[in-house]
């Protein structure tokens, strides 16, 4: 099999470098066209004075929003996140070029770039993704596991966006002995269920002496050792396992950039309230604003505040029931309010009043709580922290999918909790407005099985 690296990190910071080349060239050209030619010195001065600042600006924010991160993308995705990141950009140096004084900076200037750079960095973005392809490829995978861990890991990897990992093998039984006689056909072996100890640490040993890439699930054994604290005890090194919570003082300074950035946010969004407010009243009886009970940090209740996208007697029959794709309850101005997100617009009110966080697990209700907690020992680790209006199952996992793997997202967002990782959620919460699927609730159950062009073992 391949021994290709792909774009490891030396090839990613000569494609950054290249991007800011490109982004240069597009204002360059920008100036070109606005004064056909003949560029004023004054105003591309104040261009070249703040050109510093817009780059690192440009290259931070390419990186918080995984423009460097290839393997699970798709060419639409670099439509949408080069039109984004330009986008933001603009205000950026609108807010840049004001702060820094260089008022001979032309704002029909910014406008043009925003257009030009687009076009060049996506066109650009479109030949590396292709390099890309060419030059990582397609990676074979070996699943090893249960036949349900097994047929469960074949779906999501067949129903990724892109086809970059093909499965090929999946052992149900004997797995050390059918590892060992068709590992040379793969490149990665994905543990996708429990395996007794000792089997699992042969494996371990095999995988790493034949330099095979491994995967591993998200078991709680799993995620217990991510983020360790490694401990010198005279001459022993000891591994300690960190908890699933974050720090008293990171939750001091977590609520305070939560306050005060919800009450901008919610300034800033006040028009498209009162708008959205005015259209649910004349499309649909009942209240404007949806109360619901729902659980946070500690496991304590609060009402979460909608908009209302149902009708007022959604589950007067049918009980509490998670909202599904296709949900007939759902009203005609709801489904637009869903897709774009206005609806959770007023959980604004509850990051301001302590009850939400704007990133975090999302919360649920009591019901569904103590059903999950019966069907899952370790649900009651994700309320250790406050719920959020978004979160890392909401950006890197898909709206319409169980509870057991947003439990799995939720836990690994505790675990890896950063202010950097927060404002990374944050940025690519927009991307997700483009994406239909994760405005849609839960899928009916998948039937699972083995697709033909895969070898099963035991």
């Amino acid at each position: 099999m391949s021994k290709s690296h792909g774009f490891d990190r030396t090839k990613k910071i000569v494609i950054g470098i290249l991007d800011v080349i490109i982004y240069h060239l597009a204002f360059y050209f920008s100036f070109f066209i606005r004064y056909q030619g003949e560029i004023p010195t004054i105003n591309f001065s104040a261009y070249q004075s703040a050109s510093v600042f817009i780059f690192i600006s440009f290259i931070l924010l390419n990186i918080l929003f995984g423009i460097y991160v290839f393997y699970n993308k798709q060419i639409a995705d670099f439509l949408y996140l080069t039109i984004i990141v330009q986008l933001l950009m603009s205000f950026v140096i609108m807010a840049m070029t004001f702060v820094g004084r260089w008022f001979a900076f032309p704002r029909t200037i910014i406008l043009i770039t925003f257009i030009v750079s687009t076009l060049f960095l996506f066109c650009w973005r479109i030949v590396v993704f292709k390099l890309y392809q060419d030059i990582d490829g397609s990676k074979h995978v070996m699943v090893v596991g249960n036949v349900e861990a097994c047929q469960k890991a074949i779906y999501n990897f067949s129903h990724s966006k892109n086809k970059r990992h093909v499965i090929n093998y999946a052992i149900i039984d004997n797995y050390y002995e059918n590892i060992k006689k068709y590992m040379s056909n793969v490149d990665i072996i994905y543990l996708a269920g429990s395996i007794e100890e000792s089997e699992k640490i042969r494996i371990y040993e095999l995988a790493i002496f034949n330099n095979k890439k491994l995967f591993l699930n998200t078991s709680f054994e799993n995620l217990v050792l991510v983020n360790p604290n490694i401990m010198s005890i005279e001459d022993e090194s000891v591994i300690e396992a960190s908890d699933f919570s974050i720090s008293p003082e990171e939750d001091i300074i977590k609520r305070l950039i939560d306050f005060v950035t919800s009450l901008m946010l919610l300034v800033l969004s006040f028009p498209i309230m009162l708008v959205t407010a005015v259209l649910i009243k004349l499309t649909s009886k009942g209240p404007v604003f949806y109360k619901q009970v729902r659980i946070t940090k500690d496991q304590k209740e609060f009402n979460i505040l909608k908009f209302r996208t149902m009708s007022v007697t959604a589950e007067q029959e049918s009980g509490p029931v998670l909202a599904s794709a296709q949900d007939a309850r759902v009203t005609p101005i709801g489904e637009y309010l869903r897709s774009l997100r206005i609806d959770e617009l007023p959980q604004l009110i509850n990051v301001l009043k302590g009850d939400m966080a704007l990133v975090g697990p999302r919360p649920e209700r009591p019901f569904f709580v103590d059903q999950f907690k019966e069907e899952n020992p370790y649900y009651y680790l994700r309320h250790n922290i406050r719920t959020g209006i978004t979160g890392y199952a909401q950006v890197y996992g898909k709206y319409a999918t169980d509870f057991n793997s947003k439990l799995n997202f939720d836990l690994v967002y505790i675990k890896k909790y950063s202010f950097i990782l927060d404002v990374k959620i944050l940025l690519q919460t927009i991307k997700i407005l483009f994406d239909k699927i994760s405005s849609q609730g839960v899928d009916e159950k998948v039937e699972l099985f083995f697709p033909e062009d895969v070898k099963v073992l035991k």
